[in-house]
């Protein structure tokens, strides 16, 4: 588990029903399940409309990414290229059938089937570029998602607040019932802003990093293999991952 991730939120959380509770407040006066109804639901259906179930799907699915800390390979990874390259100088490509069928990372065992098959060392940097660029953009367009709903989050809750006080306005006729109903519109409120800078945004910007971090290891890792390809020396290229991997 990401501690981080699972720290901040729990401390972003905390802060708000401490501050609630040490002005005198109740902590139950933040519950209104009506407005989180509107500011949720509200947001939720407005990212759909702009959104293609396909980005959504993966937005949701990276959601874990955020909480879950991934494993650092870089340093595996750069152990297993340069064994390929070794391999390659000494024994021949063909030799590397067996590494790319035992291969789980999609780049390597693309780039090992292209040096293989014998395609020219551009062309091989072409096509795992052409195909990382795709990536890119999915994963872009997912974040995206995280992004949109923190944007329409606030709006949302103001559209909720404005639709309680409302229901205030048409209540005039007994007093006693006016500060609850407008403490429940600014609930609504809370929660759209408390959404947006609470959750949305920082799981936004915690993707894009996560992101640009898998992006740069990918272009590493094409590099490499490229240099492979194209019979690089094998110290040379164990030099490059290795100062990579201690980045």
């Amino acid at each position: 588990m990401d501690r981080t991730s699972i720290g901040g939120l729990v401390l972003a959380i905390a802060a708000v029903l401490v501050g609630q509770s040490l002005d005198g407040g109740e902590i139950a006066s933040l519950i209104q399940p009506s407005a989180f109804i509107v500011v949720f639901f509200g947001t939720l259906g407005a990212v759909l409309l702009q959104t293609r179930m396909q980005s959504f799907v993966l937005a949701v699915k990276l959601l874990r990414d955020v909480f879950v800390l991934a494993p650092d390979d870089r340093l595996a990874l750069a152990r297993r290229v340069t064994r390929w390259s070794a391999t390659a100088r000494k024994e021949g490509t063909l030799r590397l059938e067996r590494d790319m069928e035992q291969e789980t990372h999609p780049v390597a065992k693309k780039g090992l089937r292209l040096i293989i098959d014998g395609v020219a060392s551009y062309k091989l940097k072409e096509m795992c570029m052409s195909d990382l660029h795709l990536y890119e953009s999915k994963q872009r367009s997912a974040i995206k998602v995280w992004d949109s709903a923190g944007g329409y989050s606030p709006t949302i809750g103001i559209l909720a607040a404005v639709m309680g006080l409302m229901h205030v306005m048409e209540k005039l006729a007994d007093p006693s019932l006016l500060g609850s109903g407008i403490a429940v519109a600014f609930v609504a409120t809370i929660y759209g802003v408390g959404l947006a800078n609470l959750f949305f945004i920082p799981i936004a910007n915690k993707l894009k990093t996560l992101t640009q971090s898998e992006i740069e290891q990918r272009e590493v890792l094409i590099e490499a293999l490229v240099s492979i390809a194209e019979g690089e020396h094998t110290l040379i290229i164990e030099d490059r991952l290795n100062a990579y991997a201690a980045s």
